[in-house]
């Protein structure tokens, strides 16, 4: 199986890449040379057929765990249809900055960019758009809960928001700079452990999991 230095790559095929993405990285370019280092080029890099734009989603910089890129046109046609259409199961694991005395739930808030403060997110019940997850907690570490997420919606931000916003948890995620208490270098402790979807080729329902660093 080819290789990253910093990127472990879980599995392929002739159609998608399954990599674990490591907190820190970009997932896709931004602008400006300073950010070209990303999962996207690297994947580009290693797999050559790949298609030019073979992200299907996202997970945000600070935030590590799995993703699923395409390699042919078809297949990002198929897993973006899976996406749109809220077909693809992901869990997430996060360590939250406080204690949590209920033990699941469903968050449903709405939300837009600030685009005084982007990419900040802020909660707008008027023009804002639904971000919905469902949580559940894992167990308490110290001053600290560690929740699983579902999310059942992929609004930027979303996990984020709706662990730290008082409408939701209330307790921002550890090492969060946007929503907590988190400083400059510090790791965001939200990992991407679980993808369910159907294989674009095959259309068999795989499922990929990853531990958590933390």
């Amino acid at each position: 199986m080819k290789a990253d230095k910093d990127i472990k790559i879980i599995h392929s095929d002739a159609y998608i890449v399954i990599v674990e993405k490591p907190g820190g990285m970009l997932a896709v370019p931004g602008r400006g040379a300073d950010k070209q280092d990303c999962v996207v080029n690297r994947i580009k890099k290693l797999f050559p057929e790949c298609i030019d734009q073979p992200a299907v989603h996202r997970l945000d910089m600070y935030t590590s765990g799995l993703m699923v890129l395409a390699l042919t046109a078809e297949a990002h046609r198929h897993l973006s249809k899976q996406f749109e259409g809220r077909l693809i199961t992901k869990r997430y694991i996060a360590l939250l900055d406080g204690l949590i005395k209920e033990e699941s739930g469903k968050i449903e808030l709405t939300f837009r960019l600030d685009p005084d403060n982007r990419p900040y997110q802020v909660y707008d019940p008027v023009q804002g758009k639904v971000g919905i997850s469902e949580w559940r907690k894992i167990g308490i570490e110290g001053t600290r809960t560690r929740v699983e997420f579902t999310p059942l919606t992929g609004r930027t931000h979303q996990l984020r928001l709706h662990a730290s916003h008082e409408l939701g948890l209330n307790c921002p995620i550890i090492g969060d700079r946007l929503y907590g208490n988190g400083k400059e270098g510090d790791q965001m402790l939200l990992h991407a452990l679980y993808l369910q979807f159907q294989h674009p080729q095959s259309a068999e329902t795989v499922l990929f999991e990853s531990r958590a660093p933390f």
